[in-house]
């Protein structure tokens, strides 16, 4: 992926900053994958620790982690997120404990601080290009034994791959099988995309990191853009939503999913 590519993806995403707070970017569904991040930090990073937040969209994981009492460092390629997140903060009463970047992940080599954990939600690392330079850099910012949490945007989608083949469109429904980075369109750009499954993903960290687990996102239940079938099927969706939460995270099942969400230790 070249900086013409990167610029792509920026553009795209500063295309849609003004109203990603709405449906394309926190529905019910998203928001049910959102809490599932935010449980999993809580779970592995104290209260109180300093977090460093890849790709922060509008801030609204940043403002969450700072109202249960972190410091959060929130980066951004997207200049018009970063903008929203600094609005987002001062609205907040939280510009003290929320700081906001613009700062691409592939451009971790400029920062110098150090964090007891990163995260980063609904699938920026699949946007960057050299996992493993990235991996090394995530290392060397987190302080000994520090955690890696990441939403990241997964390979096999059952719901995706039904979706578009019962409406005709294979080229749609195969696009995550593509190796190398991949063009999807949002809002008449383009956003170049790396898919990965879960145990592929890990490969470029493992030299630092330690996988200690990861779960599918929205296996049973359908990706975020079919939020007018969660809608109108709310009721039985709510028994898929059972099932993501219980058998997400088996093997075999926890390889698929619109996303996964994998957690790493610093060695």
């Amino acid at each position: 992926m070249g900086e013409s590519q990167l610029l792509d993806t920026q553009r795209a995403f500063d295309s849609v900053a003004a109203d990603y707070d709405g449906p394309r970017g926190n529905n019910e569904l998203i928001q049910r994958m959102r809490v599932s991040l935010w449980e999993t930090v809580l779970e592995h990073i104290p209260a109180g620790s300093s977090l460093l937040d890849l790709g922060c969209g509008t801030g609204i994981d940043a403002i969450e982690f700072a109202r249960c009492g972190y410091q959060v460092a929130a980066t951004d390629w997207s200049p018009q997120m970063v903008g929203r997140t600094k609005s987002r903060a001062a609205a907040a009463g939280l510009e003290s404990q929320v700081t906001a970047t613009h700062l691409g992940i592939h451009q971790l080599d400029k920062l110098q601080d150090e964090f007891d954990g990163i995260y980063s939600n609904f699938g920026p690392f699949n946007c960057v290009p050299d996992m493993r330079s990235i991996a090394a850099e995530c290392a060397r910012l987190l302080r000994p034994n520090g955690h890696l949490v990441l939403s990241v945007i997964g390979r096999i989608c059952p719901w995706e791959v039904v979706h578009y083949t019962l409406r005709g469109r294979f080229r749609r429904a195969a696009v995550r099988t593509r190796r190398g980075a991949t063009a999807v369109g949002m809002n008449r750009h383009t956003i170049w995309t790396y898919y990965y499954l879960p145990r592929e993903f890990y490969r470029a960290f493992a030299e630092h990191f330690v996988l200690e687990n990861y779960r599918a996102l929205s296996l049973f239940l359908p990706p975020p853009y079919l939020v007018d079938y969660y809608r109108s099927h709310r009721r039985w969706c709510e028994r898929l939503g059972w099932l993501d939460d219980h058998l997400g995270a088996l093997p075999i099942l926890r390889n698929m999913g619109d996303h996964f969400l994998i957690v790493m230790r610093r060695r």
